[in-house]
């Protein structure tokens, strides 16, 4: 049968081929604990059909993923979220969100590879899931810069408090961002690129 002359046959559609002026990409890791909102974060920027892989929590994950502040949440990433974002005529960002739950962080190996930077979600009402994902981050030795969700009814804190209780470095930078809105979700992925921008002209320390 050729499947080409079916009339369910689809090609893809005009509005997510690359653009003709593109001249360079970019792959870059959206990350956090469970339910930070990694998966909105990506559907909401890309100018494409994002492709999620969420599917159904079932009782399989009861006792193992912790839905404590997060009671309504009803699915998960289990592979990954994908999608793309052009930041200028030649520079086309490629997004892959990865799964939150530890016991998916086996496929995060083959996300990362050929990732240039990460954006780390963190929830203010529940941080210590974001613990783990930025201290994997800094042993494989990736910039990340962190965008602090704005979930409704979710504490404040000062930047200066955040930055203790994750332990980071003043130059790693922390922005206020809501991952349900494309200009805020862009935001953010700007101050990634501006943040690897400098990491590349930075000069060496004299020996």
């Amino acid at each position: 049968m050729d499947y080409r002359s079916s009339e369910s046959y689809a090609g893809p559609r005009s509005e997510d081929t690359l653009p003709a002026t593109a001249t360079a990409a970019v792959k870059v890791v959206i990350v956090g604990g469970f339910g930070v909102g990694k998966t909105t974060l990506v559907g909401s920027v890309s100018e494409i059909r994002p492709l999620t892989t969420e599917e159904t929590m079932t009782q399989a994950g009861v006792g193992v993923d912790d839905l404590a502040g997060i009671e309504q949440k009803t699915e998960t990433t289990v592979a990954m979220d994908f999608g793309r974002i052009s930041i200028n005529d030649q520079l086309v960002l490629y997004l892959f969100g990865t799964p939150g739950q530890e016991r998916f962080w086996f496929l995060w190996n083959g996300l990362f590879e050929g990732a240039l930077g990460a954006v780390v979600l963190l929830d203010t009402r529940r941080m210590e899931v974001s613990y783990d994902v930025i201290g994997r981050l800094e042993e494989r030795g990736v910039p990340f810069v962190v965008g602090v969700n704005a979930f409704p009814g979710a504490p404040r804190y000062p930047v200066s408090e955040l930055r203790a209780a994750m332990d980071l470095d003043d130059s790693v930078p922390m922005i206020d961002c809501d991952a349900r809105d494309r200009a805020s979700c862009r935001d953010i992925l700007m101050a990634l690129m501006r943040y690897l921008y400098t990491l590349t002209t930075v000069s060496p320390e004299p020996q």
